[in-house]
C-alpha cells in the first residue's frame, strides 16, 4: 500500500475562479460550496467563482473560501477515488481543513471559525502596523539572528520555515524593514516584503488568539481518525483534547513547515497530495525532498490526469 499524505494550502493560494469548473462537473463539489453558502450565510461560492479579487483577498473571506475550496476537492478526490491518506496536515490556515478531514471539526463549524479567525487577526493590529518578509538562500540561525538585532524593542521573528532557503519572518513593519535592510548590508540579496496586511505568526497576534479560544471553546471537537502534523510542534497527533490549545497556539507560533513534512517522510509517507487550489505546497516539498512524488488539481484537466495516474 502506498503510504500517502494529504497536504492542504493556506493563504496565498486563493485565486478568483477556484473551484469553478470542477464544481460545473461534479455534484460532490457544488454540493459541497453550496453547503458553506448555508453555513455561512452568504453566496461565498461566487466569491470563489467569481471574485471580485479585492473581496476574496479581505483575510476573513479568504480564509473560508480557501477551506471551502480545499474540502470541495477533498471529497471530490474521496468519492472518486477512494484514496484515503496515513497523515493530514495543513499550511497555517490549511490546518483546519487537515482537522475537518480528519473528523475532528464540523465543516461549519470551522468555516464559521476561520471566517471569525481572519476578523481577529486583522482587528489585532492597525493595517500598516505589522509586515512579513521573505528571506531565501539563507540558513535559519543566521535569519534568527538577523531578527534579534532588528528587533530594537519591536517583534521582529522568523515565522515560517517553509523549506531549505525560505523562511518568513514576521512583526511591526519598522522592525521588518530594518532586518530587510540589515540582511542587504550582509550581502543577502533575496528578501522580499510580502503583500499581507496581517503579520502572522508572530506575538502580535496573540490578542486573536485570546479571541480564537473563546470562539473554539464554543464548537464540539472529536478525536481525530487520521493524525494531523501540527504546525506548532511538527509532530502527528489524534486526540481531542489537543485540538483547541495547537490552533489558539498556532497563530502566534512560527509554521513548522519543513519539519512537518520530514516528521512525515520519516513516518513513511512515499507520496503528497495536495488538496486545494494551488501548488505552493507541492512546490515546498519538492524543495524539501525532490525524490518525493507530489500531485496536485484544481481544474476538471488536472483531476483526470490525477485519476489516471494515482489510482
Amino acid at each position: 500500500m502506498t503510504i500517502t499524505a494529504f497536504l492542504f494550502p493556506g493563504q496565498g493560494s486563493q485565486y478568483p475562479g477556484m473551484g469553478k469548473e470542477l464544481s460545473a462537473n461534479f455534484a460532490v463539489v457544488r454540493h459541497t460550496y453550496e453547503e458553506a453558502d448555508d453555513a455561512l450565510g452568504f453566496r461565498l461560492s461566487q466569491m470563489c467563482f467569481e471574485g471580485p479579487e479585492a473581496d476574496l483577498l479581505l483575510t476573513e473571506n479568504t480564509q473560508p473560501a480557501l477551506l471551502a475550496t480545499s474540502i470541495a476537492f477533498l471529497r471530490l478526490l474521496q468519492s472518486e477515488t477512494g484514496m484515503e491518506p496515513a497523515y493530514l496536515a495543513g499550511h497555517s490556515l490549511g490546518e483546519y481543513s487537515a482537522l475537518v478531514a480528519a473528523g475532528s471539526l464540523d465543516f461549519g463549524d470551522a468555516l464559521r471559525t476561520v471566517r471569525s479567525r481572519g476578523r481577529f487577526m486583522q482587528e489585532a493590529v492597525p493595517v500598516g502596523t505589522g509586515a512579513m518578509a521573505a528571506v531565501l538562500g539563507v540558513e535559519a540561525d543566521v535569519v534568527a539572528d538577523i531578527c534579534s538585532e532588528a528587533a530594537q524593542g519591536e517583534i521582529v521573528v522568523p515565522a515560517n520555515f517553509n523549506c531549505p532557503g525560505q523562511i518568513v519572518i514576521s512583526g511591526h513593519a519598522a522592525a521588518v524593514n530594518r532586518a530587510i535592510a540589515i540582511a542587504k548590508a550582509k550581502g543577502i540579496r533575496k528578501v522580499l516584503l510580502l503583500p499581507v496586511s496581517v503579520p502572522s505568526h508572530c506575538a502580535l497576534m496573540s490578542p486573536a488568539g485570546d479571541r480564537l479560544s473563546v470562539t473554539l471553546e464554543a464548537i464540539p471537537v472529536q478525536q481525530l481518525a487520521i493524525p494531523v502534523v501540527s504546525n506548532v510542534e511538527a509532530k502527528p497527533y489524534t486526540e481531542a483534547e489537543r485540538v483547541r490549545g495547537l490552533l489558539v497556539a498556532q497563530i502566534s507560533s512560527p509554521v513548522l513547515w519543513e519539519m512537518s513534512v520530514r516528521e512525515m517522510i520519516d513516518s513513511g509517507v512515499v507520496r503528497f497530495t495536495e488538496v486545494g487550489p494551488g501548488k505552493v505546497l507541492s512546490g515546498l516539498v519538492k524543495k524539501i525532498d525532490k525524490t518525493i512524488p507530489t500531485w496536485n488539481f484544481d481544474d476538471l484537466a488536472g483531476f483526470r490526469v490525477f485519476e489516471r495516474e494515482t489510482v
